[in-house]
């Protein structure tokens, strides 16, 4: 079986580690493994995106695909008297997610494992949904994480995503552009695009 971050059980053996990093001005220390999604420290991309997004203190966010959590963390820290639903396929990811928000006094989120929405309480809408969505799963996997999120969120909402250009952003924001009745290129570094796309 070939081992990727959007399995659900990841077969590699583990080899945890502790990342200490500043997102929006706050120190976070997270433990990451093997089998996740950038094991060695968070990625430039998210950390393009966690710059980027906005998020009100009430906010009801959804992290899709939340690996061991820097992004739905850095939002539960700013929807502090809100909620963070963090989701991921990965059952190591979704562990890491649990432990790390724990390890740094994060206690308004809740974190499934979820194929894609396949867990999220279907009646539930969000303020804010927010992914750097799985490239190497395939477009059609990345196509459904916009439309399932289009579902999820409440009338003026937003998703707020990061896609690097050679990786198919001209083709996503077509896609958002079919879903949405306003889709914003927010910001670009080196290559990596933030849309934000409003319902």
């Amino acid at each position: 079986m070939t081992d990727h971050y959007y399995s659900s059980k990841p077969e590699a053996a583990h080899d945890r580690r502790t990342i200490e990093t500043v997102l929006r001005g706050r120190k976070f220390r997270f433990t990451s493994d093997a089998g996740v999604f950038s094991k060695q420290g968070v990625d430039y991309g998210s950390k393009v995106l966690i710059e980027a997004m906005q998020v009100g203190s009430g906010d009801q966010v959804l992290d899709v695909g939340c690996g061991y959590g820097p992004i739905g963390l850095s939002a539960a820290v700013m929807a502090d008297s809100g909620h963070v639903t963090m989701i991921d396929v990965n059952e190591r990811a979704v562990q890491l997610a649990t432990d790390n928000a724990k390890a740094n006094s994060i206690s308004n989120v809740t974190v499934l494992q979820s194929d894609i929405y396949s867990n999220v309480p279907g009646a539930e809408r969000f303020d804010t949904i927010l992914t750097n969505p799985p490239i190497r799963a395939g477009k059609s996997v990345v196509h459904a994480v916009f439309e399932g999120a289009y579902a999820r969120l409440k009338p003026g909402g937003s998703l707020w995503i990061v896609i690097q250009k050679k990786q198919g952003a001209p083709s996503a924001k077509e896609k958002l552009e079919q879903l949405f009745s306003s889709v914003e290129e927010v910001t670009k570094d080196k290559g990596y695009r933030i849309f934000k796309a409003v319902k």
